[in-house]
């Protein structure tokens, strides 16, 4: 038997060893560290895709471009027929552009059969420059276009706007110099400058053998009354500018229409179909047009003529003023083969008066 002190001592080396060995275990085999486990972010959760999802195609994908939208090929507008009383063509002479204006709308039947109370009136005369005056006889006659706007709100009319699309200068410029903007102002017509985003790209009737769509000024189509007063004159390619072609001055891209000229005039009077056609031959530009520049090609012929018409006008205006075979002018001849109006003048009624 081990005396007490030896055993104490030998407990205490056995108890001082096996903590040794647990504190050696504990460096040799380290306890892992739990790896932290993270909350996902909103940003995760919300473009997370399950394998399963189908995508949806964005906007870009699929994007169909809108067409422009396109007007309807009809005009408010129409051209009012002579009744059975009522001459087919009025020719007025005289030396006051007032009075023989005035006076070829009344040997038509009056104003009252074109214009009724109410109405919305255009007047389209022809202002295609800021360059010259009215005794130049490139834009139409103030006196004409006043006395037409006096005459339609004596009618009633609502309202009666006068406006044009000048090829050199600015519209205001243009109506300015012409004359026509203090004439009109002075009767109590409005002068209108065309916006271009009332150009909307309409389409033409199937009658039209060479246009098919093209911008046009939206307003002459939805006007009750559409005047067409033209200035007789010259033309370098057309050869004469008359109430036809005078039509150019609705639509955008003039350029362009000139690369078929004379079959482009006719397929536009197919869509625009004036209530009535006045021709200012108050003055006209015998060479050098359509825009002239010098007084010694200008003829003094004090003459207004009208007819709902434009072909049989058009063929008249080239024989009196021209003295041109209407065959001879191919956009008349395109009209007359194409039903827009007729050219056999001889079996017309023609009326003639003084004032």
């Amino acid at each position: 038997m081990l005396p007490r002190r030896e055993f104490l001592r030998r407990s205490v080396v056995y108890m001082l060893t096996l903590a040794g060995g647990h504190t050696l275990a504990a460096c040799s085999q380290p306890t892992p560290t739990p790896t932290p486990t993270l909350a996902p972010t909103a940003t995760n959760t919300a473009t997370r895709v399950p394998p399963t999802a189908t995508l949806t195609p964005t906007a870009t994908a699929t994007f169909t471009p809108t067409p422009l939208p396109t007007a309807t090929p009809t005009m408010t507008a129409t051209p009012v027929p002579p009744t059975a009383f009522d001459p087919y063509i009025a020719v007025a002479r005289g030396a006051n552009p007032s009075a023989i204006t005035r006076a070829a709308i009344d040997a038509l039947g009056g104003i009252r059969r074109f214009v009724k109370p109410g109405n919305d009136v255009i007047i389209k005369p022809n202002i295609c420059n800021s360059a010259y005056g009215p005794e130049y006889a490139t834009t139409t006659n103030p006196d004409v276009i006043a006395e037409l706007v006096k005459m339609c709100l004596e009618a009633g009319a609502r309202r009666v706007r006068v406006m044009d699309q000048p090829f050199h200068g600015t519209p205001a410029e243009a109506y300015r110099k012409s004359g026509i903007r203090e004439a009109v102002e002075k009767v109590g017509g409005q002068m209108e400058i065309m916006s271009a985003m009332k150009y909307v790209e309409t389409e033409f009737p199937k009658t039209a053998r060479d246009l098919k769509k093209w911008k046009v000024y939206q307003d002459i189509l939805k006007a009750d009354v559409v005047i067409n007063v033209p200035i007789a004159k010259t033309h370098d390619i057309a050869k004469l500018t008359l109430a036809m072609k005078n039509l150019i001055g609705v639509v955008t891209d003039m350029p362009a229409l000139h690369t078929a000229l004379d079959q482009r005039i006719a397929d536009l009077n197919t869509l625009i179909r004036p209530t009535l056609h006045v021709i200012d031959a108050v003055r006209t530009l015998a060479v050098k047009g359509p825009t002239g520049g010098s007084l010694d090609f200008v003829v003094r012929t004090n003459l207004v003529m009208a007819s709902h018409d434009p072909v049989a006008l058009d063929a008249y205006a080239a024989k009196l003023l021209f003295l041109r075979k209407p065959e001879e002018i191919t956009y008349i001849k395109y009209g007359a083969e194409m039903g827009i109006g007729r050219w056999d003048l001889d079996k017309m009624r023609i009326k003639e008066v003084t004032a």
